[in-house]
């Protein structure tokens, strides 16, 4: 039940205080529990907190995996039961290695180092990871300077404060002050601004198709889809900037050439920049990419005779992004020989794309510069910090969530975004096939936001700013210096009592 409950702190129902609760209640019940049950214990509570929090998985598999129940739940505590081995093994090194006492110096680097594995094994899933709850509360003035690994090896250390010291005598003054201290400073640090508006703005809008997914890849829906877009754009030509979200194009690139070049016409006849989602097929090579597009004005015109400005599309320009962290089973197949033939979800439409490189130049868009993350890509903040150059204006990230029907996971899915804005002071655009599309500030506050479910297009001024966080300029480095110093301290301690004993 406590693992379950993790996932209330996370959005859309935002009760971060119960994440610290919750952790904290988990951590007194191992205290008290034998050590050689302390692994099936953090195995049952990761198993209970990735079943509730990542259930939107269950809705993408049931509704379009083709898998009857019964197959679509053996995936889901297959994923499950891999996810829960992290958590668990933190809690089995922390219970058989170090006193309780010693806990909330120990706990720190050994949830990092676990955490940082769950988010590189097999590519990474680092989906719930606990800072990403606490965006709505007083630990959230923390991102711009240790970002959301910081924020998780906070919360540990204040749920290993409340569960091993506070309930001691000698102690319950000692962890009152922790607290209040982590918890009142991250509230002041929020009110500061480490980076400055320049007084600038940019005009962007964004366009969210709400094309239901049974007919993403029908070829009947090609022109009505992309027509559609075509419509929803013509009364906001006056944009600097357009966004279209993840494969918004559904025919591939190299066919979609006379589209693509009509809808670069247009944008240069208007003066403005048109970013969006397509799939790019190389016959020749046989790759498949996901890719971000830009068309119309790269840079801002030097004159008003737009009949002078070259034509900015075609095919293999190099004003584009291909994403480089694959979604598994839904971008690409592991061990793909093997498992390709045994259920229609391991045969989906275009689930075997190639990956683009780690590092990429921004995409251009009428002078201003975009870092792009496609869909997934959001949650891995050091391939973000990779992508960030010194005349880097906005983060931009686009995604179809209409794989996940009703459920939390798109809510779960902006809240990342919103991190991510706050550790690099950055604002980030976020424009989804059917939702949550919305602009997130630099503060990683949600600017302005659209419904789901809804046909619409989102405009909004989005500001330009000067200046760097720390986190931007540091990276992970501090807060692995502190887990890590922390941890040696409790090693000694560990020494000496066993040296006395």
């Amino acid at each position: 039940m406590l693992g379950g409950t993790l996932t209330l702190g996370y959005a859309p129902f935002s009760q971060w205080y119960l994440v610290l609760l919750s952790l904290a209640g988990f951590i007194y019940l191992l205290a008290s529990s034998d050590k050689k049950n302390a692994f099936k214990l953090g195995f049952t509570f990761g198993l209970a907190w990735f079943g509730v929090g990542i259930s939107w998985v269950h809705v993408s598999i049931a509704d379009f995996g083709g898998l009857p129940l019964i197959g679509s739940v053996a995936i889901m505590v297959v994923l499950c039961s891999y996810l829960a081995l992290f958590p668990a093994t933190a809690f089995w090194l922390l219970r058989c290695y170090f006193a309780v006492r010693l806990w909330p110096l120990a706990l720190p680097f050994i949830w990092l180092t676990t955490e940082w594995l769950r988010s590189w094994l097999l590519t990474g899933f680092p989906w719930l990871s606990l800072g990403y709850s606490q965006i709505p509360g007083p630990l959230s003035g923390w991102f711009a300077l240790i970002g959301e690994i910081g924020v998780s090896a906070f919360v540990v250390l204040i749920a290993s404060v409340m569960a091993c010291w506070l309930p001691l005598k000698s102690k319950a003054y000692v962890s009152c002050f922790i607290v209040a201290v982590v918890l009142i400073s991250g509230f002041i640090l929020d009110q500061h601004d480490w980076v400055k508006p320049t007084g600038k703005s940019v005009k962007i809008a964004m366009v969210q198709g709400n094309i239901p997914q049974a007919l993403r890849w029908t070829p009947e829906q090609d022109l009505p889809t992309m027509n559609k877009y075509k419509v929803m754009t013509e009364a906001h030509w006056d944009a600097d900037i357009i966004i279209w979200p993840e494969a918004a194009v559904p025919k591939l690139e190299p066919v979609a050439g006379d589209y693509l070049q009509e809808m670069d016409s247009l944008a240069i006849q208007h003066q403005t920049g048109l970013i969006t989602g397509i799939v790019n097929y190389n016959f020749e090579t046989r790759e498949a990419y996901n890719n971000l597009i830009a068309l119309g004005l790269k840079n801002t015109p030097d004159n008003t005779d737009l009949s002078q400005v070259p034509r900015q599309y075609y095919y293999g320009h190099d004003n584009r992004y291909a994403k480089h962290h694959l979604l598994p089973i839904g971008e690409f197949i592991p061990f793909e020989d093997w498992i390709r033939g045994l259920a229609p979800i391991f045969d989906l439409p275009m689930s075997s794309f190639s990956r683009g490189d780690y590092q990429q130049h921004n995409i251009q868009a009428k002078g201003y510069y975009l870092a792009p993350a496609l869909c997934f890509e959001i949650a891995f903040p050091k391939q973000i910090a990779s992508n960030l150059y010194t005349n880097t204006d906005f983060i931009i990230t686009v995604s179809n969530d209409a794989w996940f029907g009703h459920s939390h996971g798109p809510a779960q899915h902006l809240q990342i975004a919103q991190a991510r804005a706050k550790e690099f002071g950055l604002p980030v655009l976020r424009a989804t096939n059917n939702g949550i599309t919305g602009f997130i500030d630099h503060k990683g506050h949600i600017q302005s936001r659209l419904p789901q479910f809804e046909a619409a297009v989102l405009v909004d001024n989005i500001a330009l700013l000067s200046g760097k966080t720390p986190y931007r300029i540091l990276g992970n480095v501090p807060i692995w210096l502190v887990a890590l110093i922390s941890l040696l301290f409790a090693l000694y301690f560990t020494q000496r009592q066993a040296a006395t004993d």
